[in-house]
């Protein structure tokens, strides 16, 4: 059903044209007519200035204006009758219908353990006895924590939101609390800080949904967004120490990794260089054995063929090799008995015979 505004006069949550200012205007019109009309008295005079303000109530209560970002929702005599589109429209006066503004357009939220001023939905922010005890959770691990966190919704059944339940806001209020401390209470307080905040936020979206669809309020849930998330403030400053010490042991890990990335893809690049280098060298090796092994071969089957003529030839050959090398040559006759009266014995040290 429609509540009451701010100002104690019945209407919906937006506001419609309170009472007081029509029984102004009335007051005024009436003063007007008495000053038109001087010599009017009796009954004619009296029923004659009712009927005319009857009629200027009528005039004044035909007509409203629906905002670009609303709808309204039109009850004759308290049934519920159509939507009506932003614009201006008219209706049956003197409150035979009633048109209540619903902003459909517009993103609504609700604050949970904070407040922002100036707001002027009386269910955006929490009642001051309640903004700390809303906050006030306790974690899977049996760990508190104070959460908060904002919802951010439309309206988007009109005729739900006004009546299939009495509050909507206020319930929307209490069905996401109630949420909010499932999901948080499924989860360690690590979790809730540090890296659960996304998933916290996924699930108590789907939730709130799910019971709002359930209990028929005409609302979407367009976003749940955690805002500040602190251990109580007795432990707050041991948390914080714990926390510190986590960041500090991440950071001697990454430290790790960096060097440990820098050295062992070297070790290994050194380590894959010698093992490609014994390779290059065993088949070296193995190359020049086999091509000794083929002309060792190859001059044992000529020896056997001709072994004088092939132990001359490797004689000469071996003899080609090694004479360039050697800077003093002594030839001697074979039938000589000894070489000692051919060497300079008496020679300056250092000369060559």
């Amino acid at each position: 059903m429609p509540s009451q505004n701010d100002n104690g006069d019945q209407g919906g949550p937006w506001g419609r044209t309170p009472a007081s200012d029509a029984e102004e205007l009335i007051r005024q019109g009436q003063e007007r007519l008495k000053q038109l009309i001087p010599n009017a008295g009796g009954a004619k005079g009296i029923i004659l200035l009712a009927a005319l303000a009857l009629a200027a109530l009528g005039g004044w209560t035909a007509y409203y204006t629906v905002p670009s970002d609303s709808v309204a929702v039109v009850q004759r005599f308290g049934k519920y009758l159509k939507d009506v589109p932003p614009g201006l429209h008219f209706k049956l006066p003197l409150g035979i219908d009633e048109a209540t503004v619903v902003p459909v357009k517009r993103q609504l939220k609700q604050e949970f353990g904070f407040s922002t001023p100036g707001s002027r939905d009386p269910y955006q922010t929490p009642r001051p006895r309640d903004e700390k005890r809303e906050t006030q959770m306790v974690t899977g691990d049996l760990n508190a924590a104070l959460v908060e966190w904002v919802v951010q919704y439309r309206i988007s059944d009109p005729a739900k939101f006004l009546f299939e339940v009495r509050e909507p806001s206020e319930t929307l209020r209490y069905v996401s609390e109630s949420v909010m401390r499932e999901v948080v209470g499924d989860r360690t307080v690590d979790e809730v800080i540090t890296i659960g905040r996304q998933e916290i936020e996924t699930e108590a979206l789907t939730k709130m949904q799910a019971l709002s669809t359930k209990y028929a309020m005409g609302i979407s849930i367009d976003q749940v967004q955690l805002k500040n998330i602190n251990p109580p403030l007795p432990v707050q400053e041991s948390f914080n120490e714990v926390n510190q010490a986590q960041q500090e042991k991440e950071k001697l890990i990454n430290e790790a990794r960096r060097d440990y990335n820098k050295v062992i893809p070297l070790a290994e690049g050194e380590k894959d260089q010698r093992i490609r280098e014994a390779d290059g060298y065993r088949l070296k090796r193995i190359n020049e054995a086999e091509g000794d092994v083929a002309r060792f071969s190859a001059l044992l089957a000529e020896y056997q063929k001709a072994p004088e003529v092939t132990r001359r030839r490797i004689y000469l050959e071996t003899m080609e090799a090694v004479m360039p090398g050697i800077r003093s040559k002594i030839v001697i006759d074979e039938q000589a008995r000894s070489i000692l009266p051919l060497l300079n014995l008496d020679g300056q040290k250092g000369d060559r015979p």
